[in-house]
């Protein structure tokens, strides 16, 4: 591992034992009862990584949403009438069969043992990896929602969000401005439909794109996301580098090339903006903090113990 490796994991564990392993959750949860879940998980993932690599920010984006909503308890995850698969902001969420993959899997080596919400939090991670990030031990220990109504989704981040707006909706789950910046910084990897910012690059000002854009990058998008085109077309969030998990997001943000208003605005705000440009000088920094932030992020409202089950089917409440 080397010694950076060492140091990165170690900050990584201590940081977890000190902000939210106490929730309930704990590195190697399932050591005795099924030893080989990590290991099956990361496999499923990187099997379908190999067919479709856009599995990986699918699949983080899935872990964020479940997250964001109800905590992490893997109520995205239920289908049916009214579920939170149903609501807008979830239409394109990406990733279900391999969360069912996995389960089915380990429903095989060890019934009735490893939770959904643990298997999708585990998958977020192996998509680090495989996208050259660093990966990062995940407490596990999570148990599964029983309740899953799309009019829960209604405090998500939107792409139009601003920077106050933004923190606010980190705050409410404990989440700090340094957690905002990394998470988002998750977008590296990330794409967005042409529909989340055609106002960005065709607005209503005879039709002239955003004058704090880069403005010789402008018509590389209008030409992905033509005026009156398929608002459904999805384009790389992290232009130029949008297979790899690296820095070269926040440096698009410092040359105007953020897509997204809510991306393009932590440029623009200088407490942000302080975050970003460390990020854009230490991918190590950035690696780490983006670790200490998913470990944070993942142990959001979760159910342990006696709150919650272990889904059969995870589709489905038992």
């Amino acid at each position: 591992m080397g010694l950076v490796g060492s140091l990165f994991s170690f900050i990584v564990f201590l940081s977890c034992l000190i902000a939210v392993c106490g929730q309930g959750t704990r590195i190697g949860f399932y050591s005795t009862t099924c030893p080989e879940a990590e290991t099956i998980v990361r496999t499923t993932v990187t099997s379908h990584f190999g067919s479709d690599p856009k599995i990986a920010p699918g699949l983080l984006r899935m872990h964020f949403h479940d997250c964001f909503v109800q905590g992490c308890d893997g109520s995205v995850l239920i289908s049916g009438p009214d579920t939170e698969r149903t609501a807008g902001a979830n239409f394109n969420l990406r990733g279900f069969e391999v969360i069912d993959d996995a389960k089915t899997q380990l429903e095989a080596a060890c019934p009735g043992v490893v939770s959904c919400t643990d298997i999708l939090t585990l998958a977020a991670r192996d998509s680090i990896a495989l996208t050259k990030g660093q990966s990062w031990q995940v407490p596990t220990g999570r148990r599964d929602g029983r309740v899953s109504l799309a009019t829960n989704v209604n405090n998500l981040p939107s792409p139009s969000d601003s920077v106050d707006v933004q923190q606010r909706k980190f705050a409410a789950f404990r989440l700090n401005t340094r957690d905002l910046v990394a998470l988002v910084g998750g977008h590296t990897i990330g794409t967005a439909a042409c529909g989340f910012f055609t106002n960005r690059i065709f607005n209503t000002t005879g039709n002239r794109a955003d004058p704090t854009m880069d403005q010789t990058f402008v018509p590389e998008l209008q030409r992905l996301c033509p005026l009156n085109g398929d608002a459904s077309t999805r384009v790389d969030l992290d232009f130029g580098s949008g297979n790899t998990f690296d820095t070269s997001f926040f440096n698009n943000l410092s040359r105007g090339r953020g897509i997204l208003q809510s991306d393009h605005v932590l440029w623009t705000n200088p407490t942000t903006r302080a975050i970003v440009q460390e990020f854009m000088a230490s991918g190590d920094n950035f690696n780490a903090q983006f670790a200490r932030s998913m470990v944070k992020m993942s142990n959001i409202g979760v159910r342990t113990g006696a709150n919650g089950e272990i889904r059969r089917v995870c589709s489905a409440v038992n």
